[in-house]
């Protein structure tokens, strides 16, 4: 089975990313993190025994943060406050994302930021080891630590709450940590606090859409290259200096210079490459520019990915349990503005991504039109017959203003909550949410433009001159989908699933 360690230096984003999304998947816990976890939490005993006042150990929350909490009620504090947060509302997320929620947590447990207990850490890793998936609600978390998603998980911990069981089905907590044989959490001191203060889902599901916007960008280049080879053919153009590596060289882009590198490997031994063809001067700017916007895409992803490993690596909780400085400090690290942001630009990203994508199946779409009149003229098929839908353009068209929508910040969106004391908040979880959907939109669209053009290259006429090795293997596996002439919905998700899963 595969394993994945947590110790005390930086976790690799994509092991984490493997690690969440494969239940068999071994969760440890390295010596060195185990004793951060009880260092920090003999921290925590000691401002407890001295009668320190620390915010949420012996005080209330929010407004109520000056209000102490008498010694006696503390325990039965830590469970209210559980309840008190297991508010969130909507669908239950996905087995993937609630196991990157519950690695995410586990791994900033062993930071040392968050005093709990090595028994605790211990009963978070059950949990992953076991199968044992609390059902997160989606909605809740306003950006400033997911506090109903991470309840979600504590009210399970405590023997309350909803979770699938090992064999997947949806069950009471308690029933879910019976079967498992796990006895339920006896939560101590600040523990209640620090099971739901951390931004968990939004830094957990966040990394889980790197490998997707790594995809997504190859799949960008991909529909560009065909389109290429169905434009070239059409009307002679597709000049190929603007995927020269010299264009790359001139800007000294690292975005720039990988998407054409990608674009010339797709296009190697193309019939568009051949010395002395006429591509005439240049093309529109859907084309000719798309390197450039490819590359700003492929440069927002790694924005987003050291957002991702600066929260991943670090101690976002509050207070924060400083073991080598010996306080409890109280903080704002759980404001995530930075990985808010580089959702927020990855959005307007992809709707840019979209429009050129859009405006090349514009191009396009005159050419299919008449290549059906033409092949409908010639009795060569019927409607019924031809396995490409028409209208596709339109459907893209509609894609692409979804995607604009989702192109406006939201992060600006949250109002003042807990008695003007949380009166500012990042919505970074929405703001996640929304990147989902544009990733999910992106692809259909690109679909979209990569099925256009494999329609017009399959003609005899166009056939005749050869395309680019990888791009010619594409647009074999494409055509021989849209011979089975599937609705246009299904021909969509099953070329999505076939290029997604291309290297």
């Amino acid at each position: 089975m595969p394993g994945f360690s947590i110790g005390t230096g930086s976790i690799a984003l994509a092991d984490f990313a493997a690690a969440a999304l494969e239940p068999a998947t071994v969760v440890e816990v390295t010596e060195e993190a185990w004793q951060q976890v009880r260092d920090s939490r003999d921290l925590v005993d000691a401002a407890a025994a001295a009668g320190q006042p620390v915010y949420g150990l012996n005080t209330l929350l929010g407004s109520g943060r000056n209000t102490p909490v008498e010694a006696s009620k503390i325990l039965a504090f830590q469970v209210q406050l559980v309840r008190y947060h297991a508010s969130g509302i909507g669908e239950f997320l996905a087995a993937g994302q609630t196991r990157a929620v519950l690695l995410s947590r586990l791994i900033g447990f062993a930071r040392g930021g968050s005093g709990v207990r090595a028994e605790t850490v211990e009963f978070y890793r059950q949990l992953l080891n076991q199968g044992i998936l609390p059902a997160i609600p989606r909605t809740g978390s306003v950006g400033s630590s997911d506090l109903t998603a991470l309840a979600a998980v504590a009210s399970v911990a405590i023997g309350e709450g909803q979770a699938h069981d090992q064999a997947g089905n949806l069950v009471a907590g308690a029933e879910a940590l019976a079967g498992a044989g796990i006895e339920p959490l006896v939560l101590q001191g600040l523990e209640g606090l620090a099971l739901v203060s951390a931004n968990s889902y939004t830094v957990g599901v966040g990394v889980l859409q790197l490998d997707k916007l790594h995809r997504l960008v190859e799949l960008a280049d991909t529909a560009l290259v065909l389109s290429l080879e169905a434009i070239g053919r059409l009307g002679g153009a597709a000049q190929l200096d603007a995927y020269s590596p010299i264009i790359a060289q001139a800007k000294g882009s690292r975005g720039l210079a990988e998407s054409i590198s990608r674009i010339q490997e797709l296009l190697r031994g193309s019939w568009l490459a051949q010395p002395g063809r006429d591509g005439g001067v240049q093309d529109p700017l859907s084309f000719r520019s798309a390197p450039q916007t490819h590359g700003a895409v492929r440069a927002q992803t790694g924005i987003l990915a050291a957002a991702l490993q600066a929260e991943l690596d670090g101690r976002g909780e509050n207070p924060l349990v400083d073991a080598p400085s010996g306080r409890l400090v109280s903080g704002g690290n759980f404001q995530i503005t930075e990985l808010a942001l580089a959702f927020e630009g990855l959005r307007l990203g992809l709707a840019h991504l979209g429009h050129i994508s859009e405006r090349r199946i514009a191009k396009l779409f005159p050419a299919q039109r008449e290549l059906r009149q033409a092949r409908l003229a010639a009795a060569e098929s019927t409607p019924e017959d031809d396995g490409f839908p028409g209208l596709l353009w339109y459907s893209a068209a509609a894609l692409l203003a979804e995607l604009k929508a989702l192109a406006q910040p939201v992060t600006l969106g949250a109002p003042t909550l807990s008695a003007d004391v949380e009166d500012h908040s990042t919505l970074a979880p929405l703001a996640l949410q929304q990147l989902e959907r544009s990733i999910e939109l992106s692809v259909e669209l690109l679909v979209i433009e990569a099925l256009t053009a494999v329609y017009l290259l399959g003609s005899e006429t166009l056939r005749s001159r050869p395309l680019g090795e990888a791009a010619g293997a594409i647009h074999q596996a494409l055509s021989t989908l849209l011979d089975e002439r599937l609705p246009a919905a299904e021909l969509i998700l099953r070329a999505g699933q076939l290029l997604w899963s291309r290297p």
